[in-house]
Order: C-alpha cells, then structure tokens, then sequence
C-alpha cells in the first residue's frame, strides 16, 4: 500500500466513522418507527401509517449510508448527497413542528427538535470529514 493510499485511509476514517453512527442511528430510528408504530403514535401524535412509512425510508436510507461508509473509497458526491439530505430533513422536522402539519403532541414536538438536532450534527460532522480528505 502506497504513503499516499494509507494517508487517504487515514483521512477518511472520521468520515467513514461518521456515516457509520448516522446509518445505526437512523436504521434504529426506522426499525422503531415500523415496529412500534402503533405505539409511538400515542407518544409522538403522527399517525401510525405515516410512521410505518417513515420507518420504511429510514431503513432504507441507513442502509444506503451504511453501504456508503462501508465502501473501500467512500465518495464524495455520495457524501454531499447524505449531507443535503440530512439539512432537508433537520429543516423539514423543524418546519413540521411550527407549521403543526403533523399534528405532534408536546413529546411529539420536543422529540422533532431532538432528532433535528442530531440529524443537522450528523450532518455538520459529515462536513469536517469531507474537509479532512482534502
């Protein structure tokens, strides 16, 4: 292996690391929201088929990221690509929650922001990472 292609390794860790920690989080997220939808409903205020169909496409997305952390070059397009979808979805729950289009109970509310935050976290890590393989 060459100095240049260890250095690149290197570099990438964080990112890969990062992409990693947002697949696991958003796969649980997905996993929690189709199997427990009936009863997070009561908790959070959205209906139970619209969490199913969150649940679906958490799934699947943390598994995309998961596949892309796991690549032997992750790719940067790829990566701006998580990073736009995860600010559309931190601004996305932020906006669900002022405008009350889904109708959130208090917990509801409080546990949008949450995951907002973390999501919009994610993204900003993801951010340093590709900053790293310059």
């Amino acid at each position: 292996m060459s100095t240049l292609t260890v250095a690149t390794t290197d570099r990438a860790r964080f990112l890969r690391l990062v992409l990693a920690l947002d697949a696991a989080v958003t796969g649980v997220n997905g996993l929690v929201y189709l199997a427990g939808a009936g009863l997070v409903t009561e908790l959070l205020g959205p209906g139970a088929g619209l969490l199913r169909g969150i649940g679906i496409f958490l799934l699947v997305y943390g598994a995309g990221v998961g596949l892309l952390a796991a690549r032997g070059t992750v790719s940067q397009a790829a990566t701006r690509a998580v990073i736009g979808l995860n600010i559309a979805w931190a601004l996305g729950s932020v906006a669900a929650v002022v405008t009350g289009a889904l109708e959130f109970t208090t917990i509801g509310a409080v546990w949008a922001v949450a995951q907002a935050l973390v999501v919009a976290v994610f993204a900003e890590l993801q951010i340093m990472g590709l900053r790293r393989l310059r």
